[in-house]
């Protein structure tokens, strides 16, 4: 709500920077109908890909993990949860097709937000669907074991009618017409999360409603790619740009620019990076071999074998082994260890030239 006040709106300037991004992602969303026009069935392979990552990332950046075939059966629903964090990941699945679902049903009010967290918790017997009432402020362990207090959230008798308020501005801006919906969602993420208003779960909270409202405003982007998985690749200057617009909030005094610039350039990678992935395959140079190019080009941080196999399903590990010897080959990546966890690095642009042949 802080983001939301006339007062702090009226000092904001846009810097050019962010209007060219903006700029950038407007592109790539018109493009997106034409996608769902070419290639359907490769659109759908996408998607289910996109659903295993996100929940996966989302919840591995809260400490929850479970083994990847679990995750993959809890996610197609071959399987209940056996444990407290497989409801967890059950909870986030279920809510994020909630989503990709219904979103255009969906209206934004702090009532709707209570009934996701309801779901989002409702395997877990945690308090779903309930503002948080006790505090919880944000810490940090430091190397030493004693802990720094890094932001003290909205208090807890406070909380419903911050939220109340939070949702009234950002839906009178929205009908109104005057920001960019670009700019309105990431004040809505970061004025959310300094609120904090549940007890557990505000970080899935906020990327599951990043996904909504990037939907209510057309940006499909999240139905085939990630959006937490690069969350989870760049998490130092995910909570970083957080941190650091999160300071002074409380007066109104805050910087909304770092973590705004954070979101949209995550939402920008995103549409690049399904560009890329389309692109290829769709031109009728789109072969497998491609399909590994664009996941590796698409990476944003060192990455493994297994998060290729996730990005290419179709491909074969044999040929992604190839491929990945190839390019060390070249000089464009390098192996940071070996083994079955084996890391691989990008030094360089991967998909400018390359001839492999074999195909898998």
């Amino acid at each position: 709500m802080k983001s939301f006040a006339p007062a702090y709106l009226n000092k904001i300037v846009i810097p050019q920077r962010l209007v060219t991004v903006i700029r950038q992602i407007g592109e790539h969303k018109g493009k997106q109908e034409l996608y769902k026009q070419q290639a359907p069935e490769m659109l759908e392979n996408l998607r289910r890909v996109a659903l295993i990552e996100s929940t996966e990332s989302s919840n591995r950046l809260e400490g929850i993990v479970a083994d990847e075939k679990r995750i993959r059966a809890l996610v197609a629903e071959k399987t209940a949860p056996a444990n407290r964090s497989e409801s967890e990941i059950a909870g986030y699945r279920d809510v994020l097709n909630t989503i990709h679902a219904s979103y255009d049903h969906i209206p934004f009010t702090d009532g709707v937000v209570l009934q996701l967290h309801r779901d989002l918790m409702k395997y877990s017997g945690k308090e779903g669907g309930r503002w948080k009432s006790s505090s919880n402020e944000i810490t940090e362990t430091l190397p030493d074991g004693s802990k720094h207090i890094r932001f003290v959230p909205v208090a807890p008798h406070q909380t419903a009618e911050y939220m109340r308020v939070l949702h009234e501005r950002y839906n009178e801006l929205a009908r109104m017409q005057e920001w960019d919906p670009l700019l309105l969602i990431p004040f809505y993420v970061l004025d959310f999360l300094c609120i904090h208003p549940f007890l557990d779960g505000n970080g899935r909270m906020a990327r599951l409603l990043t996904v909504l409202l990037l939907y209510h405003n057309g940006y499909e982007v999240g139905r085939y790619l990630s959006l937490e998985r690069i969350v989870e690749q760049t998490k130092e200057s995910y909570y970083d740009t957080l941190y650091v617009s999160s300071q002074g909030w409380h007066n109104g005094e805050h910087d909304f620019l770092p973590w705004t610039e954070y979101l949209l350039g995550t939402i920008l990678a995103a549409y690049r990076e399904f560009e890329g992935r389309f692109g290829r395959i769709s031109s009728g140079a789109g072969s497998k071999t491609d399909m590994v190019l664009n996941a590796i080009e698409g990476m944003v941080a060192d990455f493994g074998i297994s998060d290729l196999e996730r990005a290419c399903p179709m491909v074969s590990r044999d040929l992604i082994r190839h491929v990945l010897v190839t390019l060390r080959n070249e000089g464009k990546i390098e192996n940071l260890s070996k083994g079955k966890y084996a890391k691989w690095r990008k030094l360089k642009a991967v998909t400018n030239r390359f001839n492999v042949v074999m195909e898998g």
